[in-house]
């Protein structure tokens, strides 16, 4: 296989998977760390081989830990930022991160190689801006040839896998529950079809619950297990279903077995399909991926408005051949960790300006007004400013103005303004 590779990368704590596609073939399939098995899951887990330098990765490292020294939660490790010790020895857990991705994604040898990627999806639980900043160091330390490198939450990844299945499953709202060690998380999108481009938008709920029946030995204490499993997976559906008009559900989750899913698949099947895996978030990473590459028409006509996006758009009124106009400089919908723009303009008097924050419904427009003090005063001329805007959070832009002068006459000064406001 020559062609070009679009990797959707889901970097979790506990297992991480990886699929692909080509620009050529758009519909992911799913790398198993075994040939001719489903096995999907990828354990988040380094081993290191006591007094030398010898790492194993995976479903190796789970095989070696007794010879070995074990790193388990990986992701939590690197956020965490905290040295990890191994062997002795103090490891950055950011870089123990990189190392596993970078042997995971050997993988890509039973069917192609590292160097075909063409473009790479990481998609993990949260986005906030610590996993950004992990997420852009595991990058940089990869040193992929491609630099098209993005990020999405499993929400966009859900939305993404969602909208490229046939339309009778997402005709009315779509279930995923997310069962990881001891919580059950419920996602729940619906589009406003009334808008467009339609809205897709989640409603997420995150319970305790108990832990799957792996390793319990004893068949009476197991069966024991599967009915409260399954009985306290019926009340969660009943009340997160409440409602609620669901055409699809998916159950996400190495802990789901058909051992103890009795009376709650019973409940889930009344009147709608049910899929049971686990690759939805990967796959759903290569959708996004080839979405930002070649826009689709459905990408045209549906829009992902999860947490991690920007709420409102962001411009600025300003004149152009004479005529009034509107420049937009952030666009909403567009994920706050790269939500970037900029724009060079001619201020005509005074030392302030105006941007224009104009919130999805169309309502309650607000003026940000910027002020730069100190703007050297030009007599009968204009002031040049270069401006660049981006996000540092999910509500908070931050802009640097710079000073640039106008002609020879009045040189730049280079003097730079930061101001950062909250977009609600």
């Amino acid at each position: 296989m020559k062609e070009k590779l679009i990797i959707g990368y889901d970097l979790g704590n506990i297992f991480s998977q990886i699929s692909y596609c080509t620009y050529e073939n758009s519909e992911p399939e799913t790398l198993s760390t075994v040939a001719g098995a489903q096995a999907y899951s990828i354990p988040t887990a380094l081993c290191k081989r006591q007094g030398v330098s010898q790492w194993f990765y995976g479903r190796d490292a789970l095989k070696h830990a007794e010879e070995g020294i074990l790193a388990k939660n990986l992701v939590e490790a690197a956020r965490s930022g905290e040295p990890v010790e191994l062997d002795g020895e103090e490891y950055d857990p950011v870089a123990l991160l990189t190392l596993f991705v970078k042997r995971s994604l050997s993988l890509l040898n039973m069917i192609s190689s590292p160097e075909r990627i063409a473009a790479l999806m990481f998609t993990c639980e949260e986005l906030d801006a610590r996993m950004v900043e992990v997420l852009d160091a595991v990058t940089a330390g990869l040193a992929l040839k491609t630099a098209t490198v993005s990020y999405q939450s499993h929400l966009e990844s859900f939305f993404h896998y969602t909208i490229r299945q046939p339309q009778e499953l997402w005709q009315q709202q779509v279930l995923v529950c997310d069962y990881a060690g001891e919580r059950m998380r419920f996602f729940c999108m619906e589009c406003n079809r009334h808008t467009t481009p339609v809205v897709a938008f989640m409603n997420r709920e995150e319970y305790p619950f108990l832990s799957g029946a792996a390793g319990i030995e004893e068949e009476s204490l197991r069966e024991s297990l599967y009915k409260q499993l399954d009985g306290r997976f019926l009340k969660l559906l009943r009340k997160v279903c409440e409602g609620r008009l669901i055409s699809s559900v998916y159950l996400i989750g190495e802990d789901f077995s058909e051992e103890w899913l009795k009376e709650s698949l019973r409940f889930l099947c009344r009147g709608r399909r049910v899929f049971q895996g686990n690759n939805l978030y990967s796959k759903g990473a290569c959708y996004g991926m080839s979405e930002r590459l070649s826009a689709s028409e459905l990408g045209k006509n549906y829009v992902f408005l999860g947490e991690d996006k920007l709420k409102a758009n962001i411009g600025m009124k300003l004149k152009r051949r004479g005529e009034d106009s509107y420049y937009a400089l952030l666009d909403a919908g567009t994920s706050w960790y790269e939500a970037r723009g900029s724009v060079d303009f001619l201020l005509e008097e005074g030392n302030s300006f105006s941007l224009l924050i104009t919130p999805l419904n169309g309502r309650d427009i607000k003026l940000a007004e910027v002020t730069l003090e100190g703007l050297p005063a030009r007599s009968g001329a204009f002031s040049r400013l270069h401006m660049e805007l981006q996000m540092t959070a999910v509500q908070c832009v931050r802009l640097s103005v710079e000073d640039m002068g106008f002609g020879e006459l009045f040189p730049a000064s280079h003097q730079v303004w930061t101001e950062s406001f909250e977009v609600e």
